[in-house]
């Protein structure tokens, strides 16, 4: 039985979905509030996606990439920072393309939301664990 928590702790990836579960958690939550209030289909996409960028980077530099972060205060965590940003800002893109194609083909902006859920998903792992928190 110990060895499951231990098998958790060792894999990146898996640690990774979890992380995105709960920053999607809050990127969704914030997309579907946003349409309900009436807020324009990619500007909403944008806010939640946004909103869940910061949710992301809490998570993985204390949940998923701890040991690849940089130390406070060095000029290679504030680099790490960057292009955390720059990986999420490649994300919202993303995102927003899908979006804004689906909205411009009368796709329901759920469907095209998940669509782009998955996309922006595999581009930012790639990305953070191949280049933002690479090992040495």
């Amino acid at each position: 039985m110990q060895r499951i928590p231990a098998l958790l702790r060792r894999a990146t990836f898996l640690r990774y979905v979890m992380a995105s579960v709960g920053a999607l958690a809050v990127d969704m939550g914030l997309f579907l509030a946003a349409l309900q209030m009436g807020v324009p289909n990619v500007a909403a996409a944008a806010f939640g996606y946004a909103s869940g960028i910061l949710a992301h980077w809490l998570l993985s530099s204390r949940a998923v990439f701890q040991d690849r972060v940089s130390g406070r205060g060095t000029s290679e965590r504030t680099k790490q920072k960057a292009m955390f940003i720059v990986s999420a800002l490649l994300g919202l893109a993303v995102t927003m393309g899908i979006v804004g194609l689906g909205s411009a083909i009368n796709v329901d902006p759920r469907i095209a939301k998940l669509v782009a859920i998955v996309v922006s998903f595999q581009l930012t792992f790639m990305l953070r664990n191949l280049l933002i928190f690479r090992t040495s």
